[in-house]
């Protein structure tokens, strides 16, 4: 990962960046947890940012799937449900 400001953004497990109602009632991770899990094959890293932000970032997690948040309905349901699924956006 290059740099470690893209860390310090707001981690969200299972909520779109674009809708963030009732984003008081889903569980949180700090950065220093995900650091932590990076690499583990439990864990389930998506980079939610829209389209131009994630082009112009030269900053992104390793290991990060890139998903649209426009489509979250399409791919919701498509992620194993066995594993940490962690999405972030800046």
């Amino acid at each position: 990962m290059k740099g470690t400001s893209l860390l310090a953004i707001l981690l969200v497990v299972f909520i779109g960046c674009t809708n963030m109602q009732g984003a008081k009632d889903v569980p949180r991770i700090t950065k220093e947890e995900l650091k932590a899990k990076l690499g583990s094959p439990d864990l389930v890293l998506l980079d939610v940012r829209a389209k131009n932000d994630w082009e112009k970032s030269d900053e992104k997690i390793t290991g990060a799937v890139r998903m649209n948040p426009e489509t979250v309905d399409t791919w919701a349901g498509t992620l194993p449900k066995d594993k940490e699924i962690v999405l972030y956006c800046a």
